[in-house]
């Protein structure tokens, strides 16, 4: 038997889980550097996995099967496309710079506090949510991915509830309201939508008689598993619902600001640059795969939805006065893009929406990050309360305005290309969808750029003149994001090369061809 690579890929962060809430609560850094050593672990794993695939080879590779619920159907299967390998990626490379980023969020308060913050707890958590996301995308049965998709909201619970932003202007105790409100927000919200694909996962049970992706999609294919029209189409939208709300796409989306708000910076990034990659992803992976039909036909109303959160995610960012919500609410427009690239049906479409899940994953890892450095010095996340910081600490400024020139997809960072290659496939199928999106993009340079003036240049402020720069520990988080925008910014193929099988390979399955270039015959 070979080695089980992708089940060690998700155990590991699982057993540093263990251990590092294991770890005796006076050892406190040792808890620390023993959840940094399992995310190196992990990451190294996730390399393996990366260096293994063949993105010219099957659609699925380095597969594990086993029956594990026989009286059921179901199976514990996984597998992994060029998408998922993308995404494997991007979550193990992104663990260690959370966890050192966080590194003393979770320390005890002050003598005196009534909150006592468990450390190991704090990274054991991170770690917890690291495993379930990374079975995510490997999962290839549709049971266990459900399984996963809905245990990873309880570690996250715990870290926005538990842990939360310690830059509160209104006192602990109003804080703690605060957090428990976002937390349970965020449940109830993912909750109601597993809820709702409970039921149809339960229903392409009874229709299929399994659970396992890759059957379903070889007898749809074949043409022995038929599914009638009202069907497919009810279960179409018992899956998407649950992925539109993890997403987040308008109107499902208010979670998501409180959750970042209140959340520390690092766990912020672990909201939005990671477990929401699962709804996405997962739209690529289940709906399209599994209803191709329902998909078509959901197709106007969803780039509607993709559009409006484009447009009103930027607007509402502009009108921001919490740097955080304002990250929060250009994450919103964000993900509009990435679902608009999904379901244009074309190849530049879904390949720029898979580069975007990866690129945005960098860029909001690196400005939220510096952003939480920001706040934990001043002790405020009001942007009024800011001013000058460029003159007293430059390196910070410097890392904070490449951070956001990237989230307005700046030419020759990272997520331009993706955000292009979106527009592009979109305009090719859906010109009046795609010309409207293009204001979104007018509109991040604004909250972008506004933002960096009102924060970073005029006058020093009496509060911020002492503020002292990036230490080494936040250069270490900083700086390799910042290489990556501008590498992948200007030299993506590696990405494009492990995604755009894969990408062709699913648009086959909604048998969608890229439309045909109009070219007015020479004269």
């Amino acid at each position: 038997m070979s080695f089980p690579l992708l089940t060690a890929t998700a155990a590991l962060p699982a057993l540093g889980a263990v251990a590092t809430a294991a770890v005796p609560a006076a050892q406190r850094t040792a808890a620390k550097w023993l959840a940094l050593l399992f995310s190196l672990a992990t990451l190294a794993l996730a390399v393996t996995v990366l260096v293994r695939f063949d993105p010219d080879g099957e659609r699925y590779q380095l597969t594990e099967n086993h029956a594990w619920i026989r009286d059921f159907g179901v199976r514990y299967e996984l597998g992994v496309d060029g998408i998922a390998v993308a995404l494997i990626a991007l979550t193990a490379l992104l663990i260690p710079f959370i966890i050192l980023a966080g590194w003393h969020d979770a320390d005890p308060l002050e003598t005196g506090s009534r909150r006592w913050r468990p450390t190991q707890g704090f990274f054991a958590l991170i770690l917890a949510v690291e495993a379930m996301v990374v079975i995510s995308f490997e999962a290839t049965d549709v049971f266990v991915f459900y399984i996963f998709f809905e245990a990873m909201l309880i570690p996250m619970y715990f870290l926005i509830g538990g842990f939360g932003d310690r830059a509160h202007e209104h006192g602990e105790e109003t804080a703690a309201t605060q957090r428990s409100y976002a937390a349970v927000k965020f449940l109830l919200y993912n909750l109601a939508g597993g809820l709702i694909m409970l039921a149809a996962v339960i229903g392409l049970y009874v229709v299929a008689g399994t659970f396992s992706l890759t059957e379903i999609a070889d007898a749809r294919a074949d043409g022995t598993l038929h599914m009638a029209t009202n069907t497919e189409r009810w279960l179409f939208l018992g899956f998407f619902f649950a992925f539109a709300v993890k997403a987040p796409l308008w109107p499902l989306h208010t979670w998501l600001p409180n959750a970042m708000q209140e959340a520390t910076a690092p766990v912020a990034v672990l909201i939005t640059a990671v477990v929401d990659k699962v709804g996405t992803f997962a739209m690529l992976r289940f709906c399209l795969q599994l209803f191709p039909e329902a998909s078509k036909w959901a197709t106007p109303v969803v780039l509607v939805l993709a559009l409006i959160s484009i447009i009103y995610g930027a607007l509402l960012a502009v009108g921001q006065r919490d740097i955080k919500r304002l990250v929060a609410y250009a994450s919103i427009s964000h993900f509009g893009f990435i679902i608009m690239g999904v379901f244009a049906m074309t190849s530049q479409g879904q390949s720029g929406a898979t580069l975007y899940m990866v690129n945005h994953g960098i860029s909001t890892a690196a400005l939220m990050l510096v952003a939480g450095f920001l706040i934990s010095r001043r002790g405020s996340r009001l942007i009024a309360d800011y001013g000058g910081v460029q003159k007293v600490a430059p390196v910070l400024a410097g890392t904070f305005l490449i951070g956001g020139l990237a989230t307005l997809s700046l030419p020759g960072l990272a997520p331009f290309v993706s955000e292009f290659l979106v527009l592009v496939g979109t305009f090719a199928r859906y010109p009046v969808i795609g010309v409207i999106a293009t204001f979104g993009i007018v509109l991040a340079a604004l909250y972008t750029l506004v933002l960096y003036q009102r924060t970073m240049t005029g006058p020093v402020k009496p509060e911020v003149s002492a503020m002292p720069d990036l230490r080494a520990r936040e250069v270490l988080v900083v700086a390799p994001l910042i290489v990556l925008l501008i590498f992948l910014g200007v030299y993506p193929k590696p990405v494009t090369d492990i995604v755009d099988p894969a990408v062709k390979q699913t648009l086959s399955d909604v048998h969608k061809q890229d439309p045909q270039p109009e070219v007015e015959a020479a004269k």
